[in-house]
């Protein structure tokens, strides 16, 4: 009996001891790759935390690249708690978000935000479905949090998947996205300190990192067509697109909204600020059927 009884407290202690094993979001370095498809045309956007800071007695990384480039976006990690924070910084105001919670279990609900979004900033409640562990890059097991809507949140109707030491497989920024390629993106590598810890083989064929562990950088011979605006202007100087005739803008919900010509011009400017906030496809189209697609941020 009692070695019964030593044996049932060796469990239960070693089952106490694993589930406070914790592997943290946030390194030194971060990089995440999310992948989005348009008909038959995927491109991948790239962001990473550059940089650390210090706001109000409280570390924080930088997150920087794709529509984080103004860098006011700042993530925090409390890591006995499991929670992860963003602190935005905009023209605006100064907003403090709860992005993530990894302590919550099956049938806990929490409240979802998904600041600077295509998806509705204030989610409403979501509730834990499972989490099952999954092995990732180097092996070893990493909960997955499979969440969906509780029956009384009207907002949101997607579920969403959390990641241990990921986050959202959606945008980093987006705890209720939907990780779906055909729509926002879904994340098809992530990187921390320069080694591959995430991949989805259903998406991409390989995991490189984008950008050079300590001194980020594009490389500039995958990022062919480029789109620059000044801040909150909606004016793109759209460059590196003599080889192609045409190009279309649609919104995510895949409608045509405008058609612009080039004649064999290396750049174009497009003036868009009569659209709505939010990200737009470009869809750029040759003589010869060659297509490409650029993701746009309207602001």
């Amino acid at each position: 009996m009692k070695k019964l009884l030593l044996l049932l407290l060796l469990f239960t202690f070693s089952k106490i001891s694993y589930s406070q094993d914790y592997k943290p979001l946030l390194d030194n370095y971060n990089e995440w790759q999310l992948t989005l498809c348009f008909e038959d045309d995927c491109s991948t956007d790239y962001y990473y935390t550059n940089g650390d800071t210090i706001v109000d007695g409280m570390n924080y990384k930088i997150l920087d690249n794709y529509h984080f480039i103004s860098r006011g976006f700042l993530l925090r990690e409390n890591v006995d708690q499991k929670k992860v924070y963003l602190k935005a910084i905009l023209p605006n105001g100064i907003s403090d978000y709860l992005l993530y919670d990894f302590s919550i279990v099956v049938g806990d609900s929490i409240d979802i935000k998904n600041p600077i979004t295509p998806f509705p900033e204030d989610a409403g409640y979501y509730k834990v479905d499972s989490i099952i562990p999954r092995p990732l890059v180097d092996g070893n097991n990493y909960d997955h949090f499979y969440l969906s809507p509780t029956i009384s949140n009207t907002i949101s109707k997607n579920n969403a998947i959390w990641v241990e030491g990921v986050g959202s497989l959606s945008i980093i920024t987006a705890p209720g996205g939907d990780p779906d390629i055909n729509g926002v993106g879904r994340v098809a590598c992530m990187f921390k300190n320069g080694m591959s810890f995430f991949s989805d083989l259903e998406i991409t064929d390989e995991c490189e990192p984008f950008f050079i562990l300590d001194t980020p950088s594009f490389n500039y011979e995958k990022l062919n067509i480029k789109a620059i605006t000044t801040q909150r202007s909606n004016v793109y100087k759209i460059i590196n697109i003599e080889s192609f005739t045409k190009i279309e803008l649609y919104d995510l919900k895949g409608v045509n909204l405008d058609s612009f010509k080039n004649n064999n011009e290396n750049s174009i400017n497009l003036n868009l600020a009569h659209y709505q906030s939010g990200i737009y496809l470009l869809i750029f189209k040759s003589n010869n059927n060659r297509s490409q697609v650029l993701k746009i941020i309207i602001e």
